[in-house]
């Protein structure tokens, strides 16, 4: 299975440590690409930012991937349910799923709509560096609970 993140700006020092251990844990069991686009300062307007981030991630997607666009209002999964997400689309024959994370100014609607997947990982408003680290610990998760292995630790 291939990964490939997608995101807005670069991982501040304070979370390396953090996503170093879960890109660690998550490497066994997937290809993992990290993809960054510059963000884009919020002084200019919030949807001159978002548009400007959002054509850049946009040029960075590929067809044939799954995307997956994290935003706080899709739809929330258990790390069962996206296990599973995962699980049903790789037996239809995917191999390469795309998850966009966006910056502070958040993601243009074309993005969302263009998704096969609008998750949402809380209700909650998060800092997107702490997504970033969110969502590869809940690959691995759902990695290994497609396996049958445990994922408590």
């Amino acid at each position: 299975m291939r990964i490939t993140l997608i995101c807005v700006g670069r991982l501040n020092r304070e979370y390396l440590p953090l996503w170093r251990h879960y890109e660690g844990l998550l490497r066994p069991y997937a290809e993992l690409q990290v993809l960054e686009v510059p963000e884009r300062p919020l002084k200019q307007g919030l949807q001159q930012a978002r548009t400007k981030e959002g054509a850049a991630l946009q040029g960075l997607l590929r067809e044939r991937a799954d995307l997956v666009v994290l935003d706080a209002k899709g739809r929330e999964l258990s790390s069962e349910e996206l296990s599973a997400y995962l699980a049903q689309r790789k037996s239809a024959g995917q191999s390469h799923f795309q998850f966009v994370i966006g910056g502070p100014a958040g993601l243009p609607a074309e993005l969302l709509t263009e998704a096969d997947l609008v998750w949402s990982l809380s209700r909650l408003t998060l800092p997107h560096q702490l997504v970033r680290c969110l969502v590869v610990e809940q690959l691995y998760r759902a990695c290994r609970i497609e396996r049958g292995e445990p994922y408590h630790y």
